[in-house]
C-alpha cells in the first residue's frame, strides 16, 4: 500500500509530507485547495506523462518520493525482471526540471518512466473524475467486462491463434492477386528471361571481345613491329639478310674454335651460346606470334555486333552483364513459385482452415467466460446498485457474434434500465452523471475482489450524488477497504464520515504567494471539518453536534 508520499515544488505545494494508513482515508477540502495537485503527483511518481507546468513558479525543479510498504509479489517479480532488488517496501522518486528535463529512481537507482510504469501497474489504480463517463462509450465495455471476467489466459491463446491465422491469410492474399496482375507478372518475367537468354551472356565475355578488338584494330602495327623483330633476330628468307641469331652463331664457332686452343676462352664461348640459343628460341616465338595475328577480315566485325548485342542489353536494363545473369535466376525464380502457386494456394487454404476452426474454438471460450463473468458481474452489482439507493435497477448485455478480430468474436454494449417497466437502454441515453459515478462504483466494488491491487484511489466519485445514496457511496467504499487501502478525495460529509482515516487540505496565503498544506485530523478536527462541509463557514454548536453523530452513525 502507500505508506507515504512527500513533495516538494509541486505547483501550490511548496513542501508536504504525508503518511497514509490501511483502510478508507478521505482527502477533504475546498475547491481549489490543491486535492488534484495530490493526484497529478502520484500520477508522476507512477511513471506516468507530466509536464514542466507542474513545478513550482520560481523552483527549478518539483521532487516526488513515494515509499510503497507490503508490495504485492506480482511487483516483487517486476522489479527482480527489470533488474532490480525486491523486498517489502518500495521507494519511487520522480524530479521534474523546470526546463522540461526529469528523472526517475527505483529504491534509489536510475530508471526510465516506462520502466517506472511496468513496476507500479501492480501497485495502485486512480479512477479521476471523468473516468465514470467511459461507461457511455461502448468501445471500453468489453475491455471493464474483461477486467472482471480475469480471462487474461483464454485471451493469450486466443491472441495467439488469431495471429498465427492473420499471418497465413496474408501470405493467401499475396498469392491470391487478381489473375491479371499475375498473367501480366508471368509474361513480364518470361519476356525477361527471354530476351536474357538470346543474348547469350557468359561472365568475362565482353572484357574478352573488347581486347580482342583492341588487337583487331591495331593489327598493322602490331605485326609491323614484331616482323621488324624476327627480321632482325633471324634474317629474311631469301638469305640476303643475315639475322642476329645467324651472326651469334657465326661468333660462337669463332669463340669455340679459340677454345680449343686456350681453355680460358670456354667460359666465354658458353655465354655467347647462351645468347646465341635465347635470340633462336626468341625469333621462334616470335614467328609463331606472327601466325597467331593470321584473322579472318569480318571477324572485326562479327566482334563489334556482339559487343553491341550486349551494350544494348546492357542499356535495356541498366545493368551489367553480371547483374544481368543474377537477375536472371531471380526472375526465374519468381516465374517458378507464380506458376507453381496454385498448389502453394491450395495448401495455405487448407492450413487456413485448420487455424481459423482453432481460433473459432478459443474465441467461443472466450466468449463463455464474458458472459459467465457478466451472469456474476450482474448480480454483484444489481445488490451493490441497490445498496446505492438505485433499487429495481436491471442490468443488460446486448452481445453479439462477429467475425474475428483481435480481441475475439464479441460485441459488447451494458444496457441499463433506471426504472421498473423500462427496457434496458444504452448507459448514454438513460444514466445521469450521479448514477454513472454509482454504476461505475459497483463495477469496482465488484473487481475488488479479483483485483490485486492493494491501494484504489477515486477522485470525486460522488460527484452528483447526495443525501442517503451518498452515505450509502461511503458505506461501499469503507466495506471495500476492508483489507486494503482506499483513498477517496470528496466533497461530501456523508462520504467522508465513514472514514478510518481523514486529511485536510488547506490553501493559505502568505505575502504574495500561496501555499497548500496537508494535514491529518483527529477526531475533533473531523468534526469541525464535516460540520463545515454541512453549514458552510458559520459553525455552530448544532452543527458540531450533527457532523459528530454521522461519524458516529457511520461506525
Amino acid at each position: 500500500m502507500l505508506a507515504n508520499l512527500k513533495i516538494e515544488n509541486v505547483a501550490v505545494i511548496e513542501k508536504a509530507e504525508v503518511t497514509f494508513a490501511p483502510g478508507f482515508t478521505v482527502l477533504t477540502g475546498e475547491t481549489g485547495a490543491g486535492k488534484s495537485i495530490l493526484i497529478d503527483s502520484i500520477n508522476a511518481i507512477l511513471g506516468n506523462r507530466t509536464s514542466r507546468d507542474l513545478v513550482r513558479s520560481g523552483a527549478q525543479k518539483a521532487c516526488i518520493w513515494a515509499t510503497f510498504s507490503s508490495i504485492p509479489e506480482t511487483v516483487k517479480a517486476q522489479l527482480e525482471r527489470c533488474g532490480y532488488e525486491a523486498s517489502d517496501d518500495l521507494l519511487l522518486y520522480r524530479e521534474i526540471n523546470a526546463e522540461g528535463k526529469g528523472s526517475c529512481r527505483v529504491n534509489g537507482m536510475p530508471a526510465t518512466a516506462s520502466v517506472v510504469r511496468d513496476i507500479s501497474a501492480g501497485l495502485l489504480s486512480i479512477h479521476g473524475q471523468h473516468d465514470s463517463q467511459s461507461l457511455t462509450n461502448p468501445a471500453l465495455h468489453l475491455g471493464l467486462l474483461d477486467q472482471y471476467a480475469q480471462n487474461q489466459t483464454l485471451f493469450a491463446t486466443y491472441y495467439q491463434s488469431y495471429r498465427a491465422l492473420v499471418a497465413v491469410k496474408r501470405k493467401l492474399d499475396a498469392l491470391q492477386a487478381s489473375e491479371a496482375d499475375k498473367h501480366r507478372r508471368v509474361e513480364m518475367l518470361t519476356a525477361e528471361i527471354d530476351s536474357i537468354d538470346a543474348a547469350a551472356l557468359q561472365p568475362g565475355e565482353e572484357k574478352t571481345l573488347q581486347e580482342r578488338k583492341n588487337v583487331i584494330t591495331h593489327a598493322q602495327s602490331i605485326l609491323q613491329g614484331i616482323t621488324q623483330a624476327h627480321l632482325a633476330l633471324a634474317g629474311d628468307e631469301e638469305g640476303e639478310q643475315a639475322g642476329a641469331a645467324d651472326l651469334l652463331g657465326g661468333a660462337v664457332e669463332g669463340l669455340q674454335s679459340a677454345a680449343r686452343q686456350d681453355d680460358s676462352v670456354a667460359a666465354l664461348a658458353e655465354r655467347l651460346q647462351e645468347l646465341y640459343y635465347g635470340a633462336r628460341e626468341l625469333a621462334t616465338d616470335l614467328a609463331d606470334r606472327l601466325d597467331a595475328y593470321d584473322f579472318d577480315a569480318g571477324e572485326l566485325d562479327q566482334i563489334e555486333s556482339r559487343l553491341d548485342t550486349i551494350y544494348r542489353i546492357k542499356q535495356k536494363f541498366g545493368m551489367e552483364v553480371e547483374e544481368l545473369l543474377a537477375h536472371r535466376e531471380e526472375a526465374a525464380a519468381e516465374l517458378e513459385t507464380l506458376q507453381s502457386s496454385d498448389q502453394t494456394i491450395a495448401e495455405l487454404k487448407a492450413q487456413m482452415q485448420t487455424l481459423y476452426s482453432r481460433a473459432k474454438a478459443d474465441a467461443e471460450a472466450l466468449t463463455q467466460s464474458r458472459l459467465k463473468g457478466f451472469t456474476a458481474m450482474n448480480k454483484q452489482m444489481k445488490a451493490a446498485l441497490e445498496f446505492l439507493n438505485m433499487p429495481g435497477i436491471r442490468f443488460a448485455l446486448k452481445h453479439t457474434r462477429g467475425p474475428l478480430s483481435s480481441h475475439g468474436q464479441d460485441v459488447v454494449e451494458f444496457l441499463i434500465s433506471t426504472n421498473p417497466g423500462e427496457e434496458p437502454k444504452p448507459l448514454a441515453k438513460i444514466a445521469s452523471g450521479g448514477e454513472l459515478s454509482r454504476i461505475m462504483l459497483a463495477f469496482k466494488s465488484a473487481l475488488a475482489d479479483r483485483d490485486a491491487l492493494p491501494t484504489v484511489i477515486y477522485d470525486e466519485i460522488d460527484t452528483g450524488v447526495s443525501g442517503l445514496a451518498a452515505g450509502r457511496i461511503g458505506q461501499l467504499l469503507h466495506q471495500t477497504a476492508q483489507g486494503r487501502q482506499v483513498l477517496c478525495i470528496t466533497h461530501t460529509p456523508q462520504v467522508a464520515a465513514f472514514a478510518d482515516n481523514q486529511l485536510l487540505i488547506q490553501k493559505n496565503v502568505r505575502g504574495d504567494r500561496t501555499y497548500t498544506e496537508i494535514h491529518a485530523l483527529d477526531m475533533d478536527g473531523r468534526v469541525e471539518v464535516l460540520a463545515r462541509m454541512i453549514s458552510g463557514d458559520k459553525v455552530t454548536e448544532l452543527s458540531l453536534a450533527n457532523a459528530r453523530e454521522l461519524i458516529e452513525k457511520s461506525h
